[in-house]
């Protein structure tokens, strides 16, 4: 089984603009994501997918592989699906997210060992959730799983709802898991979905996976307890010690 890493890269970004080349201790940021998925050895190969010169440039000169996507997708995974179609030779692509620059191999490797299942067809990593502010925190999607290790619903609500208790001691009577933004997929599956049109369910809470859900696709997930640190704000790159 060959995997190929993507880290789709944007320049553009309301919140963060010029993001992927910030700076961190000396290194971009682009470049830690890059040299952080590459110490993963279930990935074959690691690529930048970009629409911005800037960003195409600097990653050729650290020494990193790049290549240059349309201007008009939508999300990350569009991205992957462009890259993934000039790479026939590899069975499984993953999504690397380009804003968590001390991403650990180990995660990577998780969601790549889902596929030595052969049915698997797409896959993502949860976490444990240990704290009420996580579990109220909208823009900390949840997940609801099956027995069989399979995402049956994201959302940014704490699901489910545990009837006659105070949401202060949900935690006490249910097990949560909120969703680590890391995505596997096999590669004929990665063209398929992203020829679906938007669903119901995406537009209601703003998540792409429901789109894969609400068509019938399954998701095998995959627990992690290693915490991630995504820059999605100038001020995150306070919180980090570098």
């Amino acid at each position: 089984m060959k995997v190929l890493g993507i880290i789709p890269a944007r320049y553009a970004s309301t919140r963060f603009p010029g993001k992927p080349l910030v700076d961190i201790g000396g290194k971009s940021m682009i470049q830690r994501v890059y040299e952080q998925s590459k110490k993963c050895v279930s990935i074959s190969e690691v690529i930048v997918a970009t629409d911005d010169d800037r960003i195409f440039e600097h990653v050729h000169a650290f020494g990193g592989k790049a290549v240059m996507t349309s201007s008009e997708h939508q999300s990350g995974t569009d991205r992957c699906a462009e890259v993934a179609l000039l790479h026939p030779e590899y069975d499984v692509i993953i999504n690397i997210q380009g804003d968590e620059p001390y991403i650990d191999p180990e995660q990577l490797t998780k969601v790549a060992a889902c596929f030595t299942d052969p049915e698997t067809q797409l896959a993502t990593l949860i976490k444990k959730i240990l704290t009420d502010n996580e579990l109220h925190n909208v823009n900390s999607p949840k997940v609801i799983i099956n027995r069989f290790a399979e995402a049956i619903y994201f959302s940014r609500s704490p699901l489910p709802h545990i009837r006659g208790q105070q949401t202060a001691d949900w935690l006490q009577h249910f097990t949560y898991f909120k969703h680590i933004g890391v995505y596997g997929y096999r590669a004929d599956i990665l063209q398929q979905i992203t020829k679906l049109p938007i669903s119901s369910l995406e537009k209601a809470e703003s998540l792409e996976q429901l789109r894969w859900i609400e068509n019938g696709y399954r998701i095998k997930v995959a627990e992690t307890e290693l915490e991630t640190h995504a820059i999605d704000t100038p001020e995150d790159l306070l919180k980090l010690k570098v």
